[in-house]
């Protein structure tokens, strides 16, 4: 495990089961998939408060950016195939 991977682990690990399972999941199983854009923008994510990015993840509310839609719908996907 590189040290980048151990970081990016870290910024997932967030304290609330829901956001913990969610994002696991998806570095388990998609974000190795991402384009570099992608990637960056998934770190942007991680650094929105938990209750905005768990609000994003159960729709509860819409990212303004196309891509971000985009990259969240990844997210839900990745832990419910």
């Amino acid at each position: 495990m590189t040290l980048d991977t151990q970081r990016l682990q870290w910024r997932c690990r967030r304290g609330m089961l829901e956001l913990d399972l969610l994002l696991q999941g998806f570095l388990d199983s998609g974000y190795d998939e991402l384009t570099t854009p992608q990637q960056t923008r998934f770190l942007r994510l991680l650094e929105l408060a938990d209750q905005q990015l768990l609000d994003y993840l159960m729709e509860r509310e819409i990212p303004r950016e196309r891509e971000d839609v985009e990259l969240i719908t990844k997210i839900r996907h990745a832990a419910h195939p």
